[in-house]
């Protein structure tokens, strides 16, 4: 988690219950929306960590892949 998403989240938790103690709804919804928009965006970050992540292993694996093969024929150049 980015740490600017987390002090978002805090700032959201934060707004949102000082608008429950002070009784201001508009103060507690605003808390609500900044809190689910940093977690929408940190899990959006996971997702594109975790894509670019399994993108670099089939790199990997493909590379691997055509090195065994070229081994196999012989042909190490690249």
């Amino acid at each position: 988690m980015a740490l600017e998403d987390k002090l978002d989240q805090v700032k959201g938790a934060v707004k949102e219950t000082a608008g429950k103690l002070t009784d201001d709804k508009q103060m507690q919804a605003e808390g609500v929306v900044e809190n689910t928009v940093a977690k929408v965006k940190d899990a959006a970050t996971n997702v594109a960590d975790d894509v670019k992540k399994a993108a670099d292993d089939v790199k990997d694996a493909v590379d691997g892949a055509i090195s065994g093969l070229k081994n196999a024929l012989g042909n190490d150049d690249k």
